[in-house]
């Protein structure tokens, strides 16, 4: 008898006990969750103080929770733009580099072409004073069209530069037989005898294949980080899908409503959501590194055998020998063209007595290195490509470690793997970690991916970096191929390079009619061409300056 009392006393505690233990289960506080939510700005407004029945929830565990519908709702928008911000944040660097080195070449490059222009310009003025004055709209048309192609104009550069040096032939032909009358007609004819007689010397071959490599490539470079500004800039603005904020909100706040809010995910939990939130990404990644690659490629081209640095610079010099050049064969160069195009008539104006030696003294000479303009930033060309290039290395692979970057431990995950979200409770995260890529998110097991719709903005960046890579293996071999103009989209344009003096073809590929971002330069073109219209051919005496007996010859060496 004494023996079953004591067995319904124990019973009674033990009931007592249980009792006690789930009241203190359901009266479990939830002040830590009011407490980081209101820190992210969220009203307490029907929050709970203690944790009530999750029957309601759909993304996070069920059983009792600190969360209503509402909060679960609300940070589901929260987490959606917390990744957002993630993104952005960890290709920061990356897009900057593009930004500020496009714009950094960009400037470097066109104050070189301005100071080469003022050298020039300054040189000359000082040489033949008022002839050259009249006569420098050759010379400025040529910086014109220079800038022209390199700002991304519809300009053939061998054509418009065999244009420079006929039309540099026609005025100084006039100069140099003053006594004559020549037409219009009669002073085409001349130019046509430009390469049979090649009054210029070897200066118009040699300067057309440095200055059309150098330009293809330095144009190209700067389209190059152009294009890579607005990839990544395009590509880092992500696209989350239903599947992805679900996985995004169970993995960020599902802990929350646990009554966890200070727990951070697991790494390879984080490293499995974010492989399957941006997989699309990732299948950049292949294309991207290519792209890099020419780009590298087109950098070393840069410094070495396409600096445009060296072809810039020393072009008043050039173009003076070359007039030189011209005077020194003045006589047979004009009595083959007056056998070719006739006997001209006489002007009734009569020879000066004075040589065209006479009219100049020879003041000419070439600035030397610490008298001419600094380029862009005081920086050279050497320097500014090698900051270019190390940048560019670090950004391989980027889009494929980009859930590296963002799931670094300490960072947004817990770096001891068992006190961390697993998903539905604090533990270790079991599951292995997916490859990157659209097609291996088929085993995902956080975030469903489906695998047969390709995001399209992703496929349309790729293409762009496909083409953009065409045009830099190109470059890399000296080539242009068809660059368009935005003011004439159906047209296309090509210049050769001259590598027949040893340049490497490596790269043998198929181009594609994919189209490429281009550079938003409406107002340039407008000026350029403003300025770039056909010249009078009135007998001016334009490069009287070739005359010169200047001594040249000192600086011959530098040329060759």
């Amino acid at each position: 008898m004494y023996a079953m009392w004591r067995l319904q006393v124990a019973l009674c505690t033990l009931s007592l006990l249980s009792l006690s233990s789930g009241g203190e289960s359901k009266a479990r506080s939830c002040s830590e969750v009011r407490q980081a939510y209101n820190a992210k700005g969220f009203s307490l407004v029907n929050v709970p103080h203690q944790e009530i029945s999750g029957e309601h929830l759909r993304v996070c565990p069920r059983g009792y929770t600190c969360c209503t519908s509402e909060m679960v709702d609300k940070l589901s928008q929260q987490s959606k733009l917390e990744f957002e911000n993630l993104v952005e944040e960890s290709s920061h660097n990356m897009r900057t580099t593009f930004v500020s080195r496009h714009k950094k070449f960009d400037e470097f490059f066109l104050e070189l072409l301005d100071n080469s222009e003022k050298s020039l310009n300054s040189m000359f003025t000082r040489t033949y004073g008022k002839l050259y004055m009249q006569n420098s709209e050759v010379f400025q048309d040529l910086f014109t069209e220079l800038k022209r192609y390199y700002t991304g104009g519809n300009v053939n550069l061998e054509e418009m530069l065999n244009d420079f040096w006929s039309r540099l032939l026609e005025r100084m032909f006039q100069l140099l037989n003053s006594q004559y009358h020549f037409t219009d007609d009669y002073l085409e004819c001349a130019s046509k005898y430009t390469d049979q007689l090649k009054p210029f010397g070897d200066v118009p071959r040699k300067l057309k294949a440095q200055v059309t490599r150098a330009f293809i490539a330095a144009r190209t470079f700067v389209q190059g980080l152009m294009v890579g500004r607005e990839v990544a800039n395009r590509v880092a603005k992500v696209n989350v899908v239903p599947a992805c904020a679900q996985a995004l909100t169970k993995m960020l706040y599902c802990p929350y409503c646990h009554g966890l809010p200070g727990l951070k995910p697991c790494h390879n939990y984080c490293h499995n959501v974010m492989r399957g939130c941006l997989a699309n990404q990732a299948d950049l990644d292949p294309e991207w590194n290519l792209f890099i690659d020419a780009m590298l490629l087109v950098a070393d081209r840069l410094e070495g055998p396409f600096n445009i640095e060296t072809v810039i610079e020393p072009i008043d010099i050039k173009i003076s020998e070359a007039i030189m050049t011209m005077q020194e064969n003045s006589m047979q160069v004009s009595a083959k063209v007056f056998q070719g195009c006739g006997q001209p008539k006489p002007s009734g104006i009569g020879r000066s007595a004075r040589g065209i030696t006479d009219v100049f003294n020879a003041r000419f000479r070439p600035y030397t290195p610490e008298e001419r303009p600094t380029t862009a930033a005081g920086t050279s060309l050497d320097r500014l490509v090698i900051d270019i290039r190390e940048r560019l290395k670090e950004s391989r692979r980027f889009w494929s470690n980009l859930p590296d970057d963002i799931c670094a431990k300490g960072k947004l995950t817990e770096s001891d793997d068992e006190q961390c979200w697993n998903s539905h409770a604090k533990g270790r995260y079991f599951p292995e970690v997916v490859k990157e890529g659209l097609t291996n998110q088929v085993s995902n097991p956080e975030v469903d991916v489906d695998i047969t719709r390709p995001d399209t903005l992703i496929r349309q960046q790729i293409m762009a970096l496909r083409v953009m890579t065409n045009k830099l293996k190109n470059a890399y071999n000296g080539n242009d191929i068809y660059f368009q103009d935005s003011s004439d989209e159906g047209s296309t344009s090509g210049s050769g390079s001259g590598c027949s003096d040893g340049c490497t073809t490596e790269f043998v590929f198929v181009g594609t009619e994919a189209p490429v971002i281009g550079a938003d330069r409406s107002d340039e073109r407008a000026a350029a061409a403003a300025a770039g219209k056909s010249l009078s051919r009135g007998p001016s005496l334009l490069l009287v300056m070739a005359a010169l007996t200047l001594p040249l010859w000192a600086m011959q060496t530098h040329w060759r």
